[in-house]
């Protein structure tokens, strides 16, 4: 029987629910990446830790903290001697001498620009969650072209300086390198606050691909850290430089250095005195007062006299061996015969 012969109440026959079709992976991989929003602009939280995890991939921890110090070490010894008039590559300096001079070119820079970092970001987490809206955009409207302009004239400073070979700043000076480092971090301020300040476009907002940010901010944190490098290596040289004078005004205190020698080093130096012993048995036959030991550096002893000056004072290498010998006193005591 038909479903015509069977009449108007028969049931029509049941067929089984048409099954949707088949989605491919690849376009459930296209719909999702349709449906997901753009992402999102690349943070200084989420950049740097990236480029540092690059950085040290290439370059080990070690080895870097290693050259900086060996470098600034250098540039301190370099500030120390040239103050003194002596050529600081005449010394036979080691490594050893070089790391240890650099704890005092990095110390410094270090904590005072760790300390800063942290007062900006506080400064700046306090603007976005603690001020009221209308507050905020006012001080978004009058920081972002503050900030955009001072860096604009602290970096223009900064090359300024560079292509004078020194001229604006002075030779050896770190503002150079602040200028830099200062004004690329307030010229990445200000584009971020700008971008912050954008009202969306549409139904997103527009966003930069990560590509892009994590170039910008690897341009910007290289050219943060060569001011920085900049910067303490001016330091250092001006630490050293600071050293030598104050061993300058403690010369007249400082223990004497009475240099014997088997033969005469015919110094004709102003407050030196030359003693020549009678006795023809005497191992050191010549002995002289009025010196003071700067350092022994390699084989050879750096030595001032007490009155020396930096106008016309004399400094004195005298090789370290066993034909000469020191002997230190207080300044204060009388010098007997050989």
């Amino acid at each position: 029987m038909t479903a015509t012969e069977a009449g108007p109440h028969a049931e029509a026959p049941r067929h089984p629910p048409a099954r949707p079709p088949a989605v491919d992976s690849e376009d459930r991989a296209v719909a999702a990446d349709t449906a997901a929003p753009p992402p999102e602009e690349l943070g200084a939280g989420d950049a740097l830790p990236r480029l540092l995890k690059v950085v040290g991939g290439v370059v080990a921890p070690t080895s870097l903290l290693t050259a900086l110090l060996f470098y600034f070490g250098r540039s301190r010894s370099a500030g120390y001697y040239r103050y003194f008039r002596v050529n600081s590559t005449v010394l036979d300096l080691t490594t050893n001498d070089y790391l240890f001079s650099g704890v005092d070119g990095l110390f410094v820079p270090i904590a005072v620009t760790c300390l800063l970092a942290l007062v900006c970001v506080w400064l700046h987490r306090l603007l976005l969650t603690r001020v009221p809206g209308e507050a905020r955009r006012l001080a978004v409207r009058v920081l972002v072209p503050a900030a955009a302009l001072s860096g604009a004239v602290l970096v223009t400073l900064a090359f300024l300086d560079l292509l004078t070979e020194g001229d604006l700043f002075g030779a050896n000076s770190p503002t150079g390198g602040v200028c830099l480092a200062v004004g690329v971090v307030l010229l990445l301020y200000a584009v971020r606050l700008f971008r912050l300040s954008l009202p969306p476009v549409g139904p997103v907002v527009r966003r930069r691909s990560e590509a892009t940010g994590l170039a910008e901010w690897g341009a910007g944190f290289l050219l943060v850290s060569i001011g920085l490098f900049w910067a303490a290596d001016g330091y250092a040289f001006g630490v050293g430089t600071g050293g030598a004078m104050t061993l300058h005004r403690a010369l007249p205190t400082v223990p004497e250095a009475v240099v014997y020698s088997e033969r005469s080093l015919s110094l004709g130096i102003e407050g030196v005195t030359e003693v020549r012993c009678a006795d023809p048995e005497a191992a050191y036959r010549f002995r002289y007062t009025g010196l003071r030991l700067v350092r022994q550096a390699g084989n050879q002893y750096l030595l001032l006299p007490a009155t020396w000056t930096r106008d016309e004072g004399t400094a004195v290498l005298i090789p370290r061996s066993a034909g000469v010998r020191l002997e230190f006193r207080a300044p204060t005591t009388a010098g007997d015969g050989c």
